[in-house]
């Protein structure tokens, strides 16, 4: 558990007693004063489900408001999952950027941030930022694992994963690939994002948490596939963890890692146009390949201009709408891991 925890120092309160053994379903009120409502709260559902001695493990949906895999089966644990089952805490928290979520929009409409970039947040700065400040101070604190469930959101398909954020701690990263690998998800891709230190799992692994992440397809939409995916794959890290009673840690496949590498993973739009991709996820392809096209279709005179990829590996994602403007992310490369040239 993290033994160093830093105060919080914002206004937000809850009626949840995170001691008290059983059940608690309800809300983190942030004191919030807009137009429409001069004394208001915005209110971010928690539930809290705790039995005995064991980890606390907090899991994390709604953190992009157009991701729905993860919330789904948050919300299932937090009304199904039976307490005598389980050893520990969990805290469930499906809808983290509130705002965002009821918009269905990736970012929050009150102050336009991106819920994942603004970590460890400011407890008195803009909504967005003091509930990455209540998570980051007040639940990280009281927390021995984290699972951040992701999926494409409304611009990208992406590959069903479970994602490994980067540690400098060797001991820590260890864990974090067990807990990864427990998932048992097809794919398996660390992630740095660029190493942009501001995301959710950067933050947690920051405040020594074992760090689970995931990518659940996309599109704006529910997968079947992955929302069973990510059922199964919870459940594998909390036996996983020893929370779950009577679950032995799954067996799981052996699968190799992969790795976004930097810059030359990502075949941006260089111009307005409709992009066509030429391959599908998953599969195969090479640095300095084509791998799409942009189509002015509103001008017929100029031809389609060419994308190439800039390292080789699989398909792991592909941009969701066909429009794109310059700097949009139109195809993702996941390599091996630790193959580097």
């Amino acid at each position: 558990m993290n033994t160093t925890p830093q105060p919080y120092a914002g206004n937000a309160f809850t009626e949840i007693d995170f001691e008290k053994p059983g059940r608690q379903i309800g809300f983190i009120n942030f004191p919030h004063s807009p137009h429409s409502d001069a004394w208001g709260v915005t209110q971010v559902p928690i539930a809290v489900i705790s039995n005995g001695a064991g980890p606390t493990v907090v899991i994390e949906g709604g953190n992009h408001g157009d991701e729905y895999e993860g919330p789904i089966t948050i919300g299932e644990l937090a009304r199904d999952l039976d307490p005598g089952s389980m050893q520990g805490r969990l805290i469930l928290m499906p809808a983290n950027n509130v705002h965002a979520v009821l918009a269905a929009t990736r970012t929050s409409p009150v102050d336009g941030l991106n819920f994942n970039r603004v970590w460890p947040g400011d407890p008195m700065g803009s909504i967005t930022q003091q509930i990455a400040a209540y998570v980051a101070h007040r639940i990280f604190p009281m927390a021995d694992a984290f699972l951040d469930l992701h999926s494409g959101g409304s611009s990208l398909d992406i590959l069903p994963s479970a994602i490994i954020e980067p540690s400098g701690d060797a001991d820590l990263h260890r864990r974090n690939v067990a807990a990864v690998q427990a998932f048992d998800a097809p794919y398996t891709v660390v992630i740095s994002n660029l190493g942009d230190k501001r995301t959710a799992t950067a933050a947690a692994c920051a405040a020594g948490l074992v760090t689970v992440g995931t990518e659940m397809r996309g599109c704006g939409a529910v997968s079947l596939d992955a929302l069973q995916i990510c059922r199964r794959g919870v459940r594998n890290v909390l036996a996983h963890l020893g929370m779950l009673v009577g679950d032995a840690s799954p067996v799981c496949a052996e699968r190799p890692i992969l790795e976004l590498r930097g810059p030359s993973a990502y075949v941006y739009a260089t111009e307005d146009g409709i992009f066509e991709p030429f391959h599908a996820n998953g599969e195969q392809v090479s640095a300095g390949q084509p791998a799409g096209r942009i189509h002015r279709i509103w001008d017929m005179a100029t031809k389609p201009l060419t994308l190439h990829y800039g390292a080789d590996g699989i398909v792991y994602g592909r941009r969701h709408p066909g429009r794109v403007a310059p700097g949009n992310c139109c195809v993702v490369v996941a390599s091996p891991y630790g193959e580097r040239k």
